[in-house]
């Protein structure tokens, strides 16, 4: 037995020391989140509401939305505290659990994006079929599938993560709980956990990442085959937005866990802060921008708010 005192609080060291810079990237993450939430909101509120857009794509488009506002609602708001209070301290429950959920909904989000180009892919290439394909019992099943994957996931390491011993240092170099920030301060042996976490970390990514480009392997495959370049242009647009989602969301991933390494974590906690602020808030914009039937649905409600406002 090692006499050693049980930590029970950590220390987020958070992203500069610097006061102005402080107020700078306060300002900066509070307007994204906000923004995040009304516009992954509106993106939930019209796939609800607007009879159009009761199809597969939009349900799972609506469920990415949803998973959007959760995921940075587990990181941002901890530490806009933070930054408002200077309160760097977070305790040992509130650490694990915040790693727990935003593992659990970044992975639900990889498999999530999966499962839309699969929809794309039907939708393309199988489209008489569509209907019966992606049934709403299908689509369900997809959904609870993505969310099983994230738990399945996310258990096994967070399990062996449980057993760590803390002594030596109670400072976590990021402005978040993050997995591998937090194995280096652990005084016991984490070699095994280091190597779960990264198998499951690369797995994760290679796997959905696979799905996704055998997807669009067949729908580029079908695209060229349309007689006419409308036929294609109009296809290749529907997958359009889809593909710039996928590029941010498995770009930073990789970059975050595929190569967690010790010498850029000034450039892990940049990229960490654009994939839990700046992505969420970039993706229902994406999706607006870049589909008409959205943007007729965002302007029939907005004239029913109108007129209801008038009366």
């Amino acid at each position: 037995m090692r006499n050693h005192t049980e930590i029970t609080l950590f220390i987020l060291q958070g992203l500069t020391d610097d006061p102005w810079l402080k107020v700078l990237i306060f300002i900066f993450l509070f307007f994204t989140y906000i923004l995040t939430i009304i516009g992954n909101l509106i993106i939930i509120t019209l796939t609800l509401m607007d009879a159009q857009l009761k199809t597969p794509m939009y349900f799972f488009l609506q469920n990415f939305s949803f998973l959007e506002v959760a995921f940075t609602t587990a990181y941002i708001p901890r530490y806009l505290y933070s930054l408002s209070t200077g309160d760097k301290t977070i305790t040992y429950n509130a650490c694990f659990a915040q790693i727990f959920f935003v593992v659990l909904l970044g992975v639900t989000e990889c498999f999530l994006l999966a499962t839309m180009s699969y929809d794309r892919y039907v939708a393309i290439c199988k489209p008489l079929h569509y209907t019966t394909i992606m049934n709403s019992k299908v689509c369900n099943q997809f959904l609870l599938s993505c969310w099983l994957a994230g738990l399945m996931t996310i258990l096994p390491p967070l399990s062996l993560g449980l057993q760590m011993e803390f002594c030596d240092s109670n400072v976590i170099d990021h402005f978040g709980c993050e997995a591998f920030p937090l194995i280096k301060i652990a005084c016991s042996d984490t070699q095994f956990i280091e190597r779960i976490a990264l198998i499951f970390s690369v797995l994760t990514l290679i796997v959905t990442f696979f799905l996704v480009l055998l997807s669009y392997a067949h729908i580029i495959k079908t695209v060229l085959r349309f007689p006419s370049a409308k036929q294609r242009k109009k296809a290749f647009s529907t997958c359009s937005s889809h593909i710039i989602v996928v590029s941010i969301t498995f770009g930073g991933g990789i970059f975050i866990y595929i190569k967690p390494s010790t010498k850029g974590v000034a450039l892990n906690k940049v990229v960490s802060v654009l994939v839990t602020s700046v992505a969420p808030v970039m993706n229902p914009l994406i999706y607006a921008l870049r589909n008409e039937q959205v943007i007729r649905a965002f302007k029939d409600l907005s004239k029913k708010i109108f007129f209801l406002s008038k009366q």
